[in-house]
């Protein structure tokens, strides 16, 4: 699934971005703590990550500054995701 999201900076120090996983493209369910293995690509940068479930701002993806490359809170990127059957918790 793939899908345009704006980056998000998370208030407070050291701020987390996030893109918002739009309702169509986030998982069915939460892992433990409200998370869920994922190979992420964003603009063509592919890690292993998680998708994070907040309870007012729904599903997002954590983008660290080494995938974004100089963007920032407002600026869009395009993003791809699976969830990673391999790394789910029995």
């Amino acid at each position: 699934m793939t899908f345009e999201a704006t980056l998000v900076r998370w208030a407070g120090a050291g701020g987390w971005v996030f893109a918002p996983v739009p309702a169509e493209h986030a998982p069915g369910t939460a892992g433990p703590f409200g998370r869920v293995p994922v190979t992420a690509t964003v603009d063509g940068r592919t890690w292993a990550t998680s998708v994070w479930r907040d309870r007012r701002a729904g599903w997002l993806l954590p983008v660290p500054a080494r995938v974004r490359r100089g963007k920032d809170d407002g600026d869009v990127v395009t993003v791809g995701l699976e969830v990673d059957a391999s790394r789910m918790p029995l």
